[in-house]
């Protein structure tokens, strides 16, 4: 095939979208856009052909999964599930290495990788803990269990369903629910048993000893101390007083008067003010002798402090791409924008409830705020972070958590026995959780991923550009003139190590749309089965394990105290393995 002006315009700008989604010079969504923009300003591809991604069954069948998972959140479900897996594991070490295995790669099966880390994580650092288990022995074997369940099902993981809107768009109909499971599950039960025998030897121990109680909530005692006339605090601001560095003190009001005002690290102290203050119990304790100050309040733990209506307790994680990631808690400026106090961070496993306000935050760091309503609603609103758990006096509505659960179920039965395309069956699900309250519209389009439906939607119009323009042809033309094409196997391998290689710098839904209509063509020219092809690389794009770059990895990179070489060990092995299960069940289950 002849290199014409369209296939060379084509693929320069594939060659600058690969740069820039490795570099992450733009974020990928970003990237994703511009390439599709530039394709239509180019004239390779129609305006109305470009933007029918964004209203394609892959998006809205994303759009509404992200409706579903986030309702089965908020509803308490998932909470419900969280708390009975704390009661069950208890104290046994052997029990929690099983547990943590399984139940996060159950729920990765149908709700995204990075949600069922961020849910785990806490869960794991408290279990870890109170079983006296090495924390980066199973951190790592969690986020990889919700990363293998991906493959399980169609709906595992947002990559699946990108490959299957490239597989409509090239004539082929769309992978079907479980069409995967049969190699997938294979391939969970190995990654499992891997996880839990030889990958866990390889990681190695450099967690160190971590803190009796993971819980942020408990040891937290709060009381009022005045400014006595005489003190020497008076006239000084409450940053150079010694309150925050030397006494250790979380300062959540202050009272002057009649007036009530949040203490800023300016403020400055006059004589008889009364400042509500939290500590752990030997900082509180040890104010009883000291000459600046007099505690005249009641010592209060949480529970006691919560009861009185002075705020909202929320216990938070950073998630990839926040905005609180690389900066101090001082420099963010929180109390000041959004009436918010720290109460205590848990950061790679060590807890600090004092000296808060010089910490750098990072992903995966878990946050206990005091906070108004508003405030969390703007936090959120923002996507700072994922809320784990509210701490407040208030029971789970039992209705809408069982309302929840039904809609999920019958969500899915409609898909499984083909009753209505997924798309709609999501969208039916969505539909009914907005109609029945179990989530208002607002509070789930808040925490939907829009990078993510905009990265696909982008990245659909790409892979239509490949065919549009003939770059898919040829490019299969240039494989096939390849040694060894004679052998579908050795093509097999060729994209499995592709697509393995382009996932780790590139998201694995952008390493799926350049691999796909690449890998499909090939096949057509060869006469193989294009859906073996297609499958292979879903399987390769979720196999995000020999960097820690994939975000469920992220979330727990600094907690386990990983370096890159522990994912490059544990993960290439895993790889390998993945692979060898792989090539063996594909031609099985798609002959080629």
């Amino acid at each position: 095939m002849v290199l014409t002006i369209e296939i060379a315009a084509f693929l320069i700008l594939f060659v600058i979208g690969l740069v820039l989604f490795a570099t992450e010079y733009f974020s990928a969504d970003v990237t994703a856009l511009g390439l599709m923009l530039a394709l239509v300003v180019l004239g390779l591809l129609e305006p109305d052909a470009a933007f029918a991604g964004f209203g394609s069954e892959t998006v809205l069948m994303i759009l509404g999964l992200l409706i579903l998972s986030e309702t089965l959140i908020h509803t308490g479900l998932v909470d419900i599930v969280g708390r009975r897996l704390l009661r069950f594991v208890g104290k046994s070490a052997q029990r929690l290495r099983i547990t943590l295995l399984i139940a996060p790669a159950v729920m990765s099966a149908f709700i995204s990788n990075t949600a069922s880390a961020a849910f785990f994580l806490p869960i794991t650092l408290g279990l870890a803990n109170r079983s006296r288990t090495s924390v980066a022995k199973v951190l790592m074997p969690m986020a990889f269990a919700t990363i293998l369940a991906g493959s399980v099902t169609l709906i595992g993981t947002s990559t699946n369903l990108v490959i299957s809107g490239l597989m409509q768009e090239y004539g082929l109909a769309p992978l079907s629910m479980f069409e995967l499971t049969p190699v997938g599950l294979p391939i969970l039960v190995m990654g499992l048993i891997y996880m839990g025998t030889l990958g866990r030897q390889l990681i190695p121990d450099r967690t160190a000893t971590i803190q009796d109680d993971q819980d942020l909530s408990k040891h937290l005692y709060f009381t009022e101390i005045r400014i006595p006339t005489n003190s020497d605090m008076v006239g000084q601001t409450i940053e150079t007083s010694g309150l925050i560095y030397d006494m250790r003190l979380g300062m959540l009001l202050l009272q002057r008067g009649d007036e009530t005002r949040n203490p800023l690290a300016d403020t400055i102290l006059q004589a008889n003010d009364i400042l509500l203050v939290e500590g752990n119990r030997e900082d509180i304790l040890r104010l009883q002798t000291e000459p600046s100050v007099e505690i005249s309040g009641q010592i209060r733990e949480l529970d006691a402090y919560m009861q009185d209506g002075s705020g909202r307790i929320a216990e938070v994680v950073i998630l990839p791409g926040s905005t609180l990631v690389g900066r101090t808690v001082k420099g963010l400026g929180l109390r000041d924008r959004y009436q918010i106090q720290i109460l205590a961070v848990n950061q790679s496993g060590a807890i600090r409830h004092s000296r808060i306000g010089r910490l750098t935050l990072n992903i995966g760091d878990i946050l206990l705020l005091k906070l108004p309503q508003h405030s969390l609603q703007a936090l959120e609103q923002e996507r700072m972070f994922r809320i784990l758990d509210i701490l407040e006096n208030k029971p789970i509505n039992q209705t809408k958590v069982i309302l929840s659960s039904i809609i999920f179920i019958v969500s899915m039965l409609l898909a499984i026995l083909g009753i209505v395309p997924i798309a709609v069956a999501v969208l039916i699900g969505a539909f009914a959780a907005f109609v029945t309250r179990c989530i208002r519209p607002d509070e789930a389009y808040r925490n939907i991923e829009w990078k993510t439906l905009i990265l696909i939607g982008s990245m659909l119009a790409f892979g239509q550009a490949m065919l549009a323009t003939g770059t898919a042809d040829f490019l299969a033309q240039w494989v096939t003139s390849l040694p060894g094409t004679e052998s579908p196997i050795w093509l097999l391998t060729l994209f499995y190590f592709l697509a393995v290689l382009l996932t780790q710098p590139m998201s694995n839904q952008a390493a799926a749309a350049v691999l796909v209509p690449i890998a499909i063509q090939t096949a057509l020219a060869l006469g193989y089965n294009p859906r073996a092809f297609a499958a292979m690389i879903a399987i390769a794009a979720s196999a995000s394990f020999i960097t820690p770059l994939e975000p469920a990895c992220v979330l727990i990179y600094g907690a386990g105290r990983y370096k890159f070489a522990d994912f490059m060990r544990v993960g290439g092995l895993l790889t390998i393995l993945i692979y060898i299960v792989a090539i063996v069940l594909v031609p099985q289950v798609w002959p080629l």
